[in-house]
């Protein structure tokens, strides 16, 4: 008599794999004498059947960060400036220790980062403004920036100059850009020599006001020109350069883009995080 219930194949390798893993590590506990070597059979046993490999997957944007931090972090102050995407409505009101971050990808790098080590001391600023063009940056920089006296500086800028340009039908003033963010810069570096520089690149998707073919293209294509005055710069004054736009471009491959940012220039809380995990693997490594 044929059985009514059919088993998918997947379910049987799964099965056959289990029992496998039980028969392996049953005898690694038979022979082990040592409870390390036990758990390295148990390792490899996981390894084999692929669990390690599908956490390494999943999460393989985090990165892995030196248990003591880096040395010159340690009592650190970090500050994150920018506009809209850095701002997220973080608190005026430093007392008020609920809202004084917002809730942007610096409030998930803050949390991380201060979990990890909780006695390194660190200390996170937002200056994020939202709407600000990197001339708008410049206006307040020796204040928000400068004033604040910070050992990192993390800056993200540019897709407001590149909304403003593309809704008057034009293109960004790359010459004016290039000097205002050299301009930052330089204020910077005068008031600290050591200052660790992290340079962001401005990011889009084509969702939202930029699903249009048209509003894609320009969009995208002033932003290009500024990544690439970003990248030169970030050699020039030795910061640290994360492309945030291959991040998006990447993790769009895994899921639609609207999963991401919702509105072709501001992401959601996942995107976000895409960000936090990317800052945290090649700042702090």
């Amino acid at each position: 008599m044929r059985s009514l219930v059919s088993i998918h194949p997947r379910a049987i390798l799964r099965m056959r794999l289990y029992r496998s893993f039980c028969s392996v590590y049953l005898l690694a506990v038979h022979i082990g004498r040592q409870c390390a070597v036990r758990r390295r059979l148990f390792v490899a046993c996981l390894a084999l059947l692929g669990v390690t490999g599908v956490a390494q997957s999943r999460f393989d944007d985090i990165g892995k960060i030196s248990p003591s931090g880096p040395d010159w972090a340690r009592g650190g102050r970090l500050l994150f400036i920018g506009d809209s995407i850095t701002d997220m409505k973080w608190g005026r009101n430093e007392a008020d220790r609920n809202h004084y971050l917002g809730h942007s990808y610096v409030f998930l790098i803050a949390a991380r980062l201060q979990t990890e080590y909780p006695k390194a001391e660190y200390e996170f600023f937002n200056r994020g403004k939202s709407g600000n063009t990197v001339g708008e940056l410049r206006e307040r920089w020796l204040k928000d920036a400068v004033g604040m006296k910070p050992d990192v500086l993390s800056i993200l800028i540019g897709v407001n100059d590149v909304g403003r340009a593309c809704r008057a039908g034009k293109m960004v003033d790359l010459g004016r850009w290039e000097a205002d963010y050299r301009w930052i810069l330089d204020a910077s570096r005068k008031a600290n020599p050591d200052l660790k520089i992290v340079l962001l690149d401005p990011f889009v998707l084509p969702v939202g006001r930029l699903q249009g073919e048209a509003a894609w293209e320009a969009w995208s294509g002033e932003c290009t020109k500024l990544r690439a005055i970003i990248k030169r710069l970030a050699n020039e004054y030795q910061a640290i350069h994360l492309l945030t736009q291959e991040v998006f471009d990447r993790a769009s491959e895994r899921s639609d883009a609207s999963h991401w940012i919702w509105d072709g220039v501001h992401p959601l809380p996942q995107g976000h995080e895409l960000i936090a995990r990317r800052w945290i693997k090649t700042v702090w490594r």
